[in-house]
């Protein structure tokens, strides 16, 4: 969780690096809207977290909040601020629908259509987690690190670290995780 200014810092350079964004230009900023979004998201959980009783800090986080909801509308994002550990990617815009209560660790490659709890439980994640077009995971459930899902997986139920699941309902299909397929940029593979 962004907690200060140099978790800010961090978070923002994991997610740059997921994107394999070395330098953020004005050219990337106006065309790239997914990465726009999360950048924003990372800004408002900032303000959000470290708020103090002051009108000018709670004003700008009112207007990037209103700001990023209309480009998340636009998107077709459902995104709640505090989920994402550092280095989230979502590649594609498209139908993303996150619970508030879920929690994702580091380095989460999303994509979209994809719906991550319900109101009966939320799903917790590790680090290193990608997550294929269409997938579905609900329930009070627990996934491992590197962990590759399939494209329109029905996840209902805990699975552990390193491996690749897939199907309705999902069930483990690989002893290799998400790192050993290459599913992730380069610069995630050397850092883990």
């Amino acid at each position: 969780m962004i907690t200060d200014r140099k978790s800010y810092k961090e978070y923002r350079r994991q997610d740059l690096k997921a994107y394999e964004v070395e330098r953020l230009t004005f050219y990337k900023w106006c065309w790239m809207d997914c990465l726009r979004f999360q950048l924003r998201l990372r800004r408002i959980e900032l303000l959000y977290n470290t708020k103090r009783h002051n009108p000018i800090r709670t004003l700008r986080w009112f207007i990037l909040e209103t700001v990023n909801h209309r480009l998340a509308a636009r998107l077709g994002f459902s995104i709640p601020k505090n989920v994402f550990g550092p280095g989230l990617c979502i590649v594609h815009y498209g139908t993303i629908v996150v619970n508030p209560a879920a929690r994702i660790g580091r380095n989460c490659r999303i994509h979209p259509s994809t719906s991550i709890g319900d109101y009966d439980g939320v799903p917790t994640l590790g680090d290193n987690v990608y997550i294929g077009p269409g997938a579905k995971l609900f329930g009070n459930i627990n996934i491992g690190d590197n962990v590759a899902i399939g494209a329109n997986a029905v996840v209902n139920s805990s699975f552990g670290s390193n491996v690749t699941i897939a199907g309705v309902p999902a069930h483990v299909v690989s002893e290799i995780g998400a790192l050993q397929q290459g599913v992730f940029p380069k610069t995630i593979n050397k850092n883990n």
